[in-house]
């Protein structure tokens, strides 16, 4: 991308970001009501656990095609298909509950078939981020897309709770339908450029194969060692949060109750909240490598308190020190990749990051029980193996403390992690060592041709 074509205000972005944000939280409103609903209908846990599995599963095993994809296609289109999609598969919802035909494998196909469509989505939306943000604005424009999330959280469980009782689960679906319209009609509002492509210097590395273009992002970070050496340290700091936060339900229910899991839950959006409106406020310090690892082992702070005691109050602080520092460590990373990969390539090794990072949660969610309740939680239980040792001093005895020495320890884990990632000096130097891809223009003034609607 050339100084000539480079984006010189966020307007558009804002569009698009507005347009996305309410239909996340009308995703967020469906989410709840049909987690009540499979509830209602079976009484079990394994409905909830399999459908977060087929609603993760597809995106890790098609990013790395969708991203080559995504790199051929117009990103504009691509997104207005997924979210019209997306649109229609809730609307057959709708109608099935209406008709009384609503069933589990029917939630089940639908939550595949929407992971199908968000694996395309996805690398659509960050990489099209590039070709609308200034440099300099990218992290806050980061921030922003985490803030969705973190609204996400507070918002839509609170107005769910209240229209599944008001207008039940088919109000709630239609709810979701219109906010797709809202996401849909930004992107027909709003023009995106495409970066130009390089094909004959691509199709000499990836041979015109779909099957080496989906590669080509794999290897294209492995040739960078600074982006592969943060790309590496994001995959283990995304394996021990998820490794805790699965587990903070039942640290809490060992000792408390269901609402003050919800207290803690509660103040953990909060902090997120706010740590994504300081971000998008801030935009980061001109070194990003700094927050990166700066906020990373912050966060790992929040996670070590969460852990000390059996005290809702003390988690709750914990958890929004540790949601907090996210918005900063993540949205400065992503900054960093979106400035120094080709935009023409983002999507294929924007997937490839996707795909690592999800495919970290199900092993997290593997191994996070039996190593709580087979391993960690007898040894501090009363006359446990650590009970009497500084260990169980230290986050006390009974119920739940097993999984607080767990979480301390993943703390630890993620502060050495945190060391050796600035110990790297291809990390710590990959600002400098690596060109910007995505060159700021000179001049100042508003894109032009914001408001078209040709694809």
């Amino acid at each position: 991308m050339t100084a000539k074509n480079s984006p010189q205000s966020m307007r558009t972005f804002f569009i698009i970001w507005g347009g996305q944000l309410v239909s996340i939280i009308g995703s967020g409103l469906t989410g709840f009501g049909l987690a009540v609903w499979i509830y209602e209908q079976t009484g079990q846990a394994t409905p909830f656990a399999l459908t977060v599995m087929f609603g993760n599963l597809p995106q890790v095993l098609l990013s790395p095609f969708a991203g080559a994809l995504v790199d051929r296609w117009n990103r504009r289109l691509v997104m207005i298909v997924a979210d019209t999609g997306s649109a229609l598969i809730t609307l057959v919802f709708f109608l099935l509950l209406a008709f009384g035909q609503l069933t589990i494998w029917q939630i089940y196909l639908g939550v595949i078939l929407s992971s199908v469509l968000a694996s395309f989505q996805e690398p659509a939306y960050t990489a099209s981020i590039t070709m609308l943000v200034p440099k300099k604005d990218l992290p806050r424009a980061n921030g922003l897309m985490q803030m969705g999330q973190a609204l996400q959280m507070l918002i839509a469980p609170v107005m769910a709770g209240v229209l599944f009782i008001s207008i039940g689960l088919r109000g709630i679906i239609l709810i979701d339908v219109v906010t797709f319209l809202f996401a849909v009609g930004a992107l027909l509002l709003v023009h995106i450029p495409q970066p130009k492509r390089d094909t004959q210097a691509e199709t000499a590395q990836s041979g015109g194969s779909l099957w080496r273009e989906a590669a080509f992002g794999w290897h294209y970070l492995r040739a960078r060692r600074g982006l592969f050496g943060l790309l590496l340290f994001f995959a283990l700091v995304n394996f021990f949060l998820n490794f805790s936060a699965v587990l903070l339900g039942p640290m809490i229910l060992s000792f408390g109750s269901a609402a003050g899991l919800g207290t803690a839950q509660t103040v953990g959006g909060v902090g997120m909240l706010i740590g994504s409106i300081a971000m998008s406020a801030w935009g980061g310090p001109k070194r990003r490598i700094l927050a990166v690892i700066g906020f990373i082992f912050l966060a790992s702070c929040g996670l070590f308190i969460a852990g000390l005691q059996s005290s809702v109050w003390v988690i709750s602080v914990g958890m929004f020190l540790l949601m907090f520092s996210i918005p900063f460590g993540s949205g400065t990373s992503q900054a960093i990749f979106q400035t120094k990969v080709e935009p023409s390539v983002q999507g294929r090794v924007f997937s490839i990051r996707t795909m690592i990072s999800r495919s970290m949660m199900p092993l997290a969610f593997l191994l996070a029980g039996p190593l709580a309740d087979q391993v960690f939680e007898p040894l501090l239980r009363e006359g446990g193996a650590l009970a009497s040792t500084w260990i169980g001093t230290l986050v006390g005895v009974g119920p739940g403390r097993g999984i607080g020495a767990l979480y301390l320890a993943s703390a630890v884990v993620l502060w050495v992690a945190s060391a050796a990632a600035w110990a790297n000096p291809h990390i710590r130097h990959v600002e400098t060592d690596l060109p910007d891809a995505v060159i700021e223009p000179d001049h100042s003034g508003e894109m032009e041709g914001v408001l078209e609607t040709a694809v």
